[in-house]
């Protein structure tokens, strides 16, 4: 089902190493095209376009474009008990790991007079989209949500595809997850549309109580698929964006003490998300990688999803890689830089502290993706498709912005007026020299 490559004996540069590893191929420059005219049918005919978009690719037309409050507070009201208390532990364990990510603002003082500040502000707006196809993500509202809330942001908008099984709204558990935030601005839009709206406003009026549609937001983030990546490819500078989001991602770092059911399990879990789910072993271990095979196996055909999974680990994004040791895997695991990396080893704790590329990484084997998923506290909206060399998982930095406040007094200016004027004209700028010259 799932392939092998073997690693073992090769030293390999950089630009093989990643040549040789598995990955999704998705081609957003190419659904661009299909994107743009999406994009700009909203930007012209607003909350008319959500509607006929709705219609053409979520198959319901709603009635209300803006979810009323009263579907909200409704939809907590029925919420299933255990789903609420799941619900608001992870919203506690979440909040209070952000909580500790507020950047601090600082202030130096270069000399007597000559002080910079640094100050850490939110942006005013967000929206954040949650996806509604193959699954619906409860779990991605209170991520979003709670990172922007611990930011600072004043105005926060949700957004999720209608469902024709809820009569055009979203899913109520993420409505219900919405009330449990606080959040009462919630719209039934999805897919591109749902990020043109929040990028450019929706103009016009829901036709079924008469009320103005979304306002322009400053950042888009949330996870989607390749439609969503591509249209925020096409807003991002109009907007801030968090990533484009690929296929989810799982490698696995282990050696032959490693539980083989444990690891299978964790690879089907991430490959039931979607066909092009990667699911990545690395292991010096043929017992291992012979042993989680056969689980595999076993545990694909008995999955609510078996379809899905069983097409996942056997694409070419999905792989067991054969390595001579846990150096060289580490070598691996760092060149893949996998959305989530699990390390079961026997020194999982020293391993983790090495890797230098990764989303998120679970330590030992009692720490599964799964957890991060829902109830770790930590947040799940993370980089893909190798995107982890340079960039974060989301989290409070992605709400705020870091503004410099210069202070300097004229006898600090006047210290440092040569060496201004100096540099000013080695730039060939002089008028910037005179500039400082003039107060004097």
């Amino acid at each position: 089902m799932i392939s092998r490559i073997d690693l073992r004996g090769r030293t390999l540069s950089r630009r093989e190493l990643l040549a040789a590893l598995p990955r999704a191929e998705v081609d957003v420059e190419a659904a661009t095209a299909t994107v743009a005219p999406i994009l700009a049918d909203v930007r012209a005919r607003g909350a008319a376009a959500l509607r006929d978009l709705a219609e053409r690719f979520d198959g319901v037309r709603p009635e209300h474009l803006r979810v009323p409050a009263e579907a909200i507070t409704a939809a907590v009201d029925s919420l299933d008990p255990h789903v609420r208390e799941a619900l608001e532990e992870t919203i506690l364990r979440v909040r209070t790991v952000h909580a500790a990510q507020r950047p601090v603002p600082f202030t130096v003082d270069l000399a007597p007079g000559a002080q910079v500040r640094q100050r850490w502000i939110p942006v005013r707006r967000v929206g954040l989209y949650v996806p509604g196809g193959l699954a619906v993500y409860p779990s991605s509202v209170v991520m979003n949500v709670v990172a922007a809330q611990e930011a600072g942001v004043g105005s926060l908008a949700v957004a999720s595809p209608p469902q024709k099984s809820a009569g055009g709204l979203p899913d109520a558990v993420v409505l219900a997850t919405c009330a449990l935030l606080g959040i009462d601005e919630v719209y039934a839009a999805g897919g591109a549309q749902a990020v043109a709206m929040f990028a450019y406003g929706a103009a016009g009026t829901d036709e079924a109580d008469g009320e103005t549609l979304c306002e322009p937001v400053d950042v888009i983030t949330g996870p989607g698929n390749v439609w969503v990546a591509a249209a925020k490819r096409l807003v991002r500078g109009v907007v801030g964006i968090d990533a484009e989001a690929g296929p989810t991602e799982i490698a696995i770092l282990a050696d032959a003490g490693a539980d083989p059911v444990h690891v299978a399990a964790d690879l089907i879990s991430q490959a039931e998300h979607d066909p092009l789910a990667a699911a990545v072993l690395v292991t010096p271990s043929v017992a291992l990688a012979e042993a989680v095979e056969a689980k595999l196996g076993e545990r694909a055909a008995a999955t609510h999803h078996s379809a899905r999974v069983q097409t996942a680990l056997s694409g070419t994004q999905s792989a067991i890689v054969l390595v001579d040791d846990l150096e060289a895997g580490l070598e691996v695991v760092n060149a893949y830089g996998a959305e989530h990396l699990e390390i079961q080893t026997a020194d999982a704790a020293v391993l983790a502290d090495r890797v230098t590329s990764a989303g998120a990484i679970f330590v030992g084997p009692y720490s599964p993706v799964s957890l991060g998923d829902y109830m770790a506290g930590s947040n799940h909206v993370l980089p893909t498709g190798g995107c982890a060399h340079f960039a974060s998982g989301l989290g409070v930095h992605s709400f705020v912005r870091a503004v410099q406040v210069i202070e300097y007094d004229a006898s600090a200016l006047k210290e440092v007026t040569d060496r201004i004027v100096a540099f000013a004209d080695a730039e060939g700028l002089p008028a910037h020299g005179e500039a400082v010259l003039a107060r004097f």
